[in-house]
C-alpha cells in the first residue's frame, strides 16, 4: 500500500533515510532481519552518541529501554544493542554498535540517559565491555572479588575454580562420587 500525500510518512523510514543520509554516512542498516521487525542499524563506536543525540533531541526516540550485549566469539566478537522508543510515535528503532575481542571500549551514553547507568554497569560487569566516562562503573550483579565475566562464551561453563572446592568436583548431597 502506497501512502497518499495526506497520509503522515512512517517515521521509522524517516530516521532511515536520515541515518543513510549524508548526515551519518558510515550508519548501515543491519543485514541481520529482526524477528519482530524493528528497524535496526549498524552504527560505528565513535559516532554513537552523536548518532543517539540525533534520535533523541531531533528523532524524538527519548527513551531509552535497554542496553545489552552479544558476544560472537569471532570478530568483531562483542555487539552492544542500544533498543530506544519514540512515545510520541509509538515507534522503537534498535542501534548496534560492533566492538572488538581485545579491548572492548566505548562512550559510555549516561550523559544522554541518565537511565544506562545500570544497564552499561550490568554489561561491563557480564561482558567486561568499558564504557569510558561512565559515573560509576563497577560490579552490579557479581561480586567485587569475582574473576572473568561470565556471559563471554569463553568463561568457563563451571565457573571460575575455586582452592576449597574445585567446580569440577562438586556432587550434590546424596550422590556418591563413582
Amino acid at each position: 500500500m502506497t501512502p497518499t500525500s495526506d497520509e503522515p510518512a512512517n517515521p521509522v523510514q524517516n530516521e532511515e533515510n536520515t541515518l543513510k543520509a549524508e548526515r551519518f554516512p558510515n550508519v548501515k542498516r543491519s543485514e541481520m532481519r529482526a524477528a519482530d521487525g524493528t528497524p535496526t542499524f549498524i552504527v560505528p563506536a565513535d559516532e554513537l552518541l552523536e548518532v543517539l543525540q540525533y534520535l533523541r533531541d531531533e528523532a524524538r526516540f527519548t527513551m531509552l529501554e535497554d542496553v545489552t550485549a552479544v558476544d560472537w566469539k569471532k570478530e568483531p566478537r562483542f555487539q552492544l544493542v542500544y533498543n530506544l522508543l519514540s512515545l510520541e510515535r509509538a515507534s522503537v528503532i534498535r542501534i548496534k554498535v560492533n566492538l572488538p575481542g581485545e579491548n572492548p571500549i566505548v562512550s559510555s551514553v549516561t550523559a544522554l540517559f541518565p537511565g544506562a547507568n545500570w544497564y552499561e554497569r550490568e554489561v561491563f560487569d557480564l561482558f567486561g565491555i568499558t564504557f569510558t566516562e561512565h559515573p560509576d562503573l563497577r560490579r552490579i550483579e557479581m561480586p567485587d572479588d569475582w574473576q572473568g565475566h561470565p556471559l563471554r562464551k569463553d568463561y568457563p561453563i563451571t565457573g571460575p575454580r575455586r582452592p576449597v572446592m574445585p567446580a569440577n568436583q562438586f556432587r550434590p548431597v546424596g550422590r556418591s562420587n563413582s
